[in-house]
């Protein structure tokens, strides 16, 4: 669904015959795909599955240890195997215009100027702020509750501020399917190895900073005087 829903975008909003394309297109797309993430998140079938439709994401919640490590391949699987299908399905839909440029079945592409260690940056460093937001959020019941919103707010942004830039993804799974079906996957290691490398950092980030915590609190506990020494708890 999500990748039938980007697709369809950049296809009406790209197009000759559609908006045209330039910034307000990212802005659009932007808000659009953020809206339908968060209503994913918070449907039955994404209550229930987690709705993380990023492999990205899906290691730093197993590195966060807030997902089973045993279903993180079967994750991956689902999430890149839809990725192909919603791409081929979009195509379906609205016909050859989705192969032809400037659609080229939605596949990621740098703007002017932006090298491949420039991109891998810009994709690294959204992931690796995402791993920070998902820890703050994940660590509060209220924080729980908003996650789906942050995530689809976030997402928007990333690709109106980005999209123009760097290309915007920061999901491995949303250049999978495009890449492959438009015979572009010259650009997959950028793509699929920025977010998954911004994975990485920020959960060891959020890993640095809950040891961190829990120093100061321990501290703290066996200052207190009187009293066995208290032992805090995982942050």
């Amino acid at each position: 669904m999500l990748l039938l829903a980007v697709v369809s975008g950049v296809r009406w909003l790209f197009a000759p015959d559609g908006y045209g394309g330039g910034g307000a297109a990212f802005a659009l797309l932007g808000a659009g795909v953020g809206a339908l993430l968060a209503a994913l998140m918070v449907s039955a079938p994404g209550r229930r599955s987690g709705g993380h439709l990023n492999p990205a994401v899906t290691l730093v919640l197993w590195r966060l240890g807030a997902f089973p490590g045993r279903d993180v391949v079967p994750y991956l699987v689902a999430q890149l195997s839809g990725s192909v299908v919603g791409t081929w399905l979009a195509g379906l839909v609205w016909g050859p215009v989705v192969s032809r440029s400037p659609v080229s079945h939605a596949v990621v592409r740098p703007g002017p100027g932006w090298g491949d260690g420039a991109v891998v940056a810009a994709e690294a460093g959204a992931l690796a702020g995402s791993a920070l937001l998902l820890a703050g959020l994940l660590a509060h019941p209220v924080g729980r509750r908003v996650l789906p919103y942050a995530v689809g707010v976030v997402t928007a942004l990333v690709i109106a501020v980005l999209g123009p830039l760097s290309g915007g993804s920061a999901n491995p799974a949303r250049q999978f399917g495009p890449a492959l079906l438009s015979g572009e996957p010259g650009l997959l290691w950028l793509y699929g190895g920025g977010p998954v490398l911004g994975a990485v950092v920020g959960a060891g980030l959020v890993a640095v900073v809950r040891g961190r915590l829990g120093a100061g609190r321990a501290a703290v506990a066996y200052s207190r005087p009187g009293g066995p020494p208290v032992v805090p708890g995982r942050p």
